[in-house]
């Protein structure tokens, strides 16, 4: 048997394990560790799997995601977020849709200083949707907002996914998140549209709340300056260049638990879910990497991406179309497993492609990504309706319905990123030079 039909059983094999329910980390291990066995040797694999988990939980670089998602899991667990909200429902609440429009506002500030897409869902899913609930909303409108709005995680620095994409492929994670600033800001005014659209052919569905003062509106001004000055602090500090990722990360946690601290939000108990809720994450993730550098290396020695790379390459059609299967590739993956297990499996495959057609790394980077958005919110798996529906416990075909007119906001945006690269890549250009 060659090489190469070894290593399409393999990736047959391991969709075939993940479908049986066993976590793809696990998958991707196991299939890697025996087909390393089979092409090699059991010593070799053998010596394969404790190198790279030790150079995944020993690397510097990886440091970055556990202090990232863990300034998440302290954003979460304190009041920030419903401050944000409080504070947007102040000044739009009383607008057609506003509290819808707030959320959107809200859970984007939110994200900005949050690493962790779940995070959101989370907690804009007990902060928003009872809220909304309270002024009437239709619950299409409110679980299809709060749904949607969390995927901007995926493209919203800090990204969790953006980090371990350049991670990956060896690209700078500063230059990756600006270029993801300016299509998640493009997605969340689609969404306030999408909003404001369904609202004025349906205006029974979003009632308008009662108008604030102009002092109220003023005194909520200060919390959304931390936040705008946290995020500048982090980003800032990548882009010029006077830290790295790992202490943008280190910076940003301190000055959330300090934030936090100042307000008197911090207790044992938010301490402990904090830690304990970082702590899972970051390994699961840490897992994910480990699994698909064991993997990456069994496909390697197969040599299917270099081939499926010159192949593709050469294929006599345009090369915008090889991008529009990828992109199709990674949708219909993205809708069966989770979005960044998939991410992490595929890209090492799909990568030398896009490379070999002349394509940018960082702005592939932010397709994949939207591309991740859609599926993380259509059928079969939704992994953001299944959190929704579990946390509110409303009907999975309500949170569907809900969904899909800002599904059309998505396929419009990606469309617009796939059409105009530049509208990724022009801001870390301008900032960090080409």
């Amino acid at each position: 048997m060659s090489d190469i039909a070894v290593g399409i059983y393999g990736i047959i094999v391991l969709l075939a394990l993940f479908l049986t329910g066993l976590e793809m980390a696990y998958c991707m291990i196991l299939v890697g560790f025996v087909g390393f066995t089979f092409l090699m040797s059991f010593s070799a694999a053998s010596n394969l799997v404790v190198k790279d988990f030790f150079d995944t939980f020993t690397t510097y670089s990886y440091t970055v995601i556990p202090l990232f998602i863990m300034m998440g899991e302290l954003a979460q667990n304190s009041n920030i977020a419903k401050r944000l909200y409080v504070g947007a429902h102040k000044w739009f609440g009383h607008i057609p849709g506003g509290l819808a429009m707030t959320t959107v506002m809200g859970a984007t500030a939110f994200k900005a200083m949050c690493g962790s897409t779940l995070a959101t869902v989370g907690t804009f899913s007990g902060l928003a949707i009872p809220e909304m609930d309270r002024y009437g909303y239709k619950k299409e409108l409110s679980a299809g907002t709060v749904a949607s709005v969390s995927t901007i995680g995926m493209i919203l620095p800090p990204s969790t996914v953006l980090i371990i994409y350049g991670l990956q492929v060896e690209q700078s994670i500063g230059r990756l998140f600006l270029a993801g600033i300016l299509p998640a800001l493009m997605i969340s005014f689609f969404f306030m549209v999408v909003i404001a659209g369904w609202v004025t052919l349906q205006p029974a569905v979003a009632p308008r709340a009662e108008k604030a003062t102009w002092r109220e509106r003023i005194a909520a001004i200060p919390d959304a300056l931390i936040i705008l000055v946290i995020f500048g602090i982090v980003i800032g500090g990548m882009i010029t260049g006077f830290f790295s990722p790992t202490e943008a990360g280190t910076i940003g946690t301190v000055a959330v638990f300090l934030l936090a601290l100042v307000r008197k939000e911090i207790n044992a108990k938010m301490l402990v879910a904090s830690f304990r809720g970082s702590l899972r994450t970051s390994i699961m993730t840490l897992m994910l990497i480990a699994g698909s550098s064991i993997f990456g290396h069994f496909l390697a020695i197969t040599e299917i991406p270099m081939i499926a790379a010159n192949w593709t390459a050469a294929l006599p059609i345009p090369k915008f179309l090889i991008i529009v299967v990828i992109i199709a590739v990674y949708l219909v993956g993205g809708s069966i497993m989770d979005d960044l297990a998939f991410m992490v499996l595929a890209t090492p495959i799909f990568f030398p492609t896009v490379v070999t057609l002349g394509y940018d790394p960082i702005w592939f980077g932010i397709l994949i990504c939207m591309t991740l958005m859609i599926g993380g919110i259509i059928p079969p798996v939704a992994i953001y309706v299944f959190i929704l529906g579990n946390i509110t416990g409303l009907p999975f075909k309500t949170i569907y319905k809900g969904v899909v007119p800002f599904l059309s906001a998505l396929v419009v945006a990606l469309a617009i990123m796939f059409i105009f690269p530049d509208f990724a890549i022009w801001l870390p250009n301008q900032l960090m030079g080409k």
